[in-house]
């Protein structure tokens, strides 16, 4: 089945759970993933509200639409719902590192690197979490320990290549020689 098949029969599905079940937050949460996945932000945030209309103490919901926000660029809006999925559950290493990589994104890189490293100090084998510590340090010019990070990431199971190669976040060591041989290899000895 294909990813867009998949996420269209998803929303279908969702839909359904939700017209037999109308305060199933979880159904929201979900269908709200797959518009996500396909790039309706408008109705995955609409679907993130309502999950979290229906159950305020739902964190995936509020991670999840601070992703979503993160993706059309309100960061702001982003800060705020990783900070209330932060309250809701202080041990959520996830939170922590998205909103880590949001404030990579604001050029905000000392508050970044504080919530990436307690992203690792909740979950030390984080493969977001590794990865984003190699952004981190991408954002600082710093190919050496962009590249030991990423090695890590992908040691650890980490394996979007495309987005490896396509981030906008990775562009200050794309041409370095670390990089370059990162992707050349497409495995870490």
């Amino acid at each position: 089945m294909s990813k867009k098949f998949k996420y269209e029969f998803n929303i279908e599905k969702y839909t359904g759970i939700i017209r037999e079940d109308p305060h199933n937050f979880h159904a929201y949460n979900n269908r709200a993933i797959a518009h996500l996945k396909k790039g309706r932000y408008d109705y995955a945030i609409a679907d993130f509200n309502m999950a979290i209309e229906l159950n305020p103490a739902f964190e995936a919901a509020y991670i999840n639409r601070g992703n979503a926000y993160q993706e059309i660029g309100y960061f702001d809006r982003s800060i705020e719902d990783f900070n209330k999925a932060i309250a809701l559950n202080p041990q959520n290493a996830m939170a922590y590192n998205n909103r880590g990589f949001t404030y990579i994104l604001m050029g905000m890189l000392d508050d970044a690197e504080r919530d990436i490293k307690k992203s690792l100090s909740l979950s030390p084998d984080n493969i977001y979490a590794l990865n984003s510590m190699a952004e981190l340090y991408a954002a600082r010019n710093n190919a050496d320990e962009a590249c030991k990070w990423l090695k890590k990431a992908i040691e650890k199971g980490y394996n979007n290549w495309r987005y490896i190669k396509t981030s906008r976040t990775y562009d200050n060591i794309r041409n370095s020689e670390c990089f370059r041989q990162i992707i050349a290899n497409k495995s870490v000895s």
